[in-house]
């Protein structure tokens, strides 16, 4: 490790907080190690590991977890790994009729999980009180008497300066509400992020597009909407807008999308209730699951049913849409690959995949890979564990010892 070099111009504070912090995230990565692990991991001296050792222990972020079964009994056997109940977390996804919400430990480990409809007619101070409730509920049968940090992900804009959720048509008025609600509520930091930024972050780090550092996510679920990565860094634009694919103007709509609505953009050819049409314009019929827009079903009993003509010119007419919008993407961007997100695009897999592929191909000049997503619709609510695993833990760990290390809990 660079830091133990004298010449290098770092207090010896410093030093000792990156190579504490070093220590964190490969045990974070790797599970737990021993101190040989470690000095080998880090290339940090026998003497460092063991200080850095005991100062996390005495912070409460590192615990002995065990001993290895490749070494004697001893001090050298000892596994340590990060204390997971040192925290506890919560990930919120939260629709236009429903929020659902998982709470998990400071390593990610899912420790309760709950899910409540939210009826159109409901009115704003009902739908918060309902949805902090559910909040404050699942952590209690987590055992998590105080949250650390709450992700969030919602449709619509996130003010790139404030990273508040901003004013958006067509979204509910309790989804503004909510996050100030939890925010009096609970005595943690709420982090608020776009849906489909979140479905792209859980796809690079554990779905479809974990070996890309430069793709986009076209989601497809109730509505549309696209994530850009662009070397390894999430693009949100200056106004947070960037990947409003809903409103691109593309042929075969009857009109154009305005500011304040996006019928007649891509919306009109990708989005739910469209792509139910088109199924019903093929005689398509399936019986949809709980929470799951019934544009999946119908994709998926296609999919499942290839030798029939009717599921095929379904398939091909879907995947004749999706390119549209992925080519005018692909022009601007060049990202090489292409994940098709949300219930719509898991349902789809390599078939409706293929498909785009196939047709963008022929439509532009820049090589193109289309993957299906794997995690769905989940993607959204993991993103937000995710986002809310990092935040706390950059807190937790950017200083063990220190005051802001010793108050979190």
């Amino acid at each position: 490790m660079i830091w133990e070099d004298p010449g290098m111009p770092a207090s010896p504070s410093t030093a000792r907080a990156i190579n504490d912090r070093l220590a964190l995230r490969l045990l974070q990565q790797e599970g737990p190690l021993t101190a040989g692990q470690l000095k080998q991991l880090t290339g940090l001296s026998r003497p460092t590991v063991a200080d850095l050792v005991e100062r996390l222990t005495a912070a409460g972020l590192v615990s002995v977890v065990g001993e290895s079964g490749e070494q004697r009994r001893g001090p050298n056997a000892r596994l340590y790994g990060i204390v997971a109940d040192r925290a506890q977390l919560a990930a919120l996804d939260v629709r236009t009729e429903s929020v659902s919400v998982v709470v998990s430990d400071l390593l990610g480990a899912e420790l309760a999980r709950a899910s409540l409809p939210i009826a159109d007619d409901t009115g704003t101070g009902p739908a918060v009180e309902q949805a902090v409730t559910l909040v404050e509920r699942t952590a209690k049968e987590a055992g998590a008497e105080r949250l650390h940090t709450v992700g969030i992900g919602a449709p619509g804009l996130i003010d790139p300066a404030s990273g508040e959720l901003r004013d958006s048509s067509g979204l509910p008025a309790w989804h503004r509400r909510l996050v100030a609600a939890l925010q009096e509520r609970l005595p943690a930091r709420v982090l608020v992020e776009n849906e489909t930024n979140l479905a792209a972050l859980a796809e690079q780090r554990d779905g479809a597009a974990r070996d890309r550092d430069t793709f986009v996510l076209l989601w497809l679920g109730h509505g549309t909407g696209a994530a850009v990565v662009l070397d390894g860094a999430l693009r949100r634009g200056a106004s947070g807008g960037t990947g409003e694919i809903g409103f691109l103007p593309v042929p075969g709509t009857r009109t154009l999308p305005s500011a304040t609505d996006c019928e007649g953009g891509f919306h009109s050819l990708a989005g739910a209730a469209a792509v139910a049409a088109l199924a019903a314009e093929h005689g398509l019929a399936a019986e949809s699951a709980a929470h799951e827009p019934h544009a999946a079903a119908l994709v998926r009993a296609a999919v499942a049913a290839p030798g029939d003509s009717g599921p095929v010119r379904f398939l091909d007419a879907l995947a004749d849409r999706l390119a549209i919008g992925a080519a005018s993407v692909i022009a601007v961007l060049d990202p090489g690959c292409v994940v098709l997100g949300g219930e719509v695009g898991q349902a789809g897999g390599d078939a409706l995949a293929t498909r785009v592929e196939e047709r963008l191909r022929r439509m532009s000049p820049l090589p193109t890979e289309v993957r299906a997503s794997t995690l769905g619709g989940g993607a959204v609510l993991r993103g937000a564990l995710l986002t809310a695993r990092d935040g706390a833990q950059d807190e937790l760990f950017a200083a063990p010892g220190s005051a802001a290390g010793r108050d979190l809990l």
